[in-house]
């Protein structure tokens, strides 16, 4: 701890900074610390889900079609492209790496999204 005051105290003789305390909450991640450090984003998946219209979404263990191939010239634009941009989806990937693909693939069709790329 005494690294950390040390660097705190350089940094406000440095520059214009305020302490604010133990990190608990950032980017949608919540940090516990014990013994460990825990990260969680049990508050940002929902909130995430509800500003989609999809409040009562489940995961699932597997993507519903495997084999499907998305193309920039495939489906419609859709109407609202800004909230397809909005998605911030690659913060999920700090707590679920299991999703690091999927968000590859779809974070590809941010330019120019259509209807098949937000399919269910």
């Amino acid at each position: 701890m005494k690294g950390i005051d040390n660097l705190k105290k350089y940094l406000q003789k440095h520059f214009h900074t305020k302490d604010l305390g133990s990190l608990k909450y950032f980017l949608g991640i919540e940090v516990a610390i014990s013994k460990d450090i825990f990260l969680s984003q049990r508050r940002y998946i929902p909130d995430l889900l509800s500003d989609y219209g999809m409040p009562g979404c489940r995961s699932i263990d597997s993507p519903k079609n495997v084999n499907m191939k998305l193309l920039l010239d495939q489906g419609e634009r859709l109407e609202d492209v800004e909230k397809y941009r909005r998605l911030w989806l690659n913060y999920l990937t700090v707590t679920r790496s299991d999703i690091t693909f999927p968000v590859s693939i779809v974070s590809q069709f941010l330019s120019t999204p259509k209807t098949t790329h937000l399919e269910r």
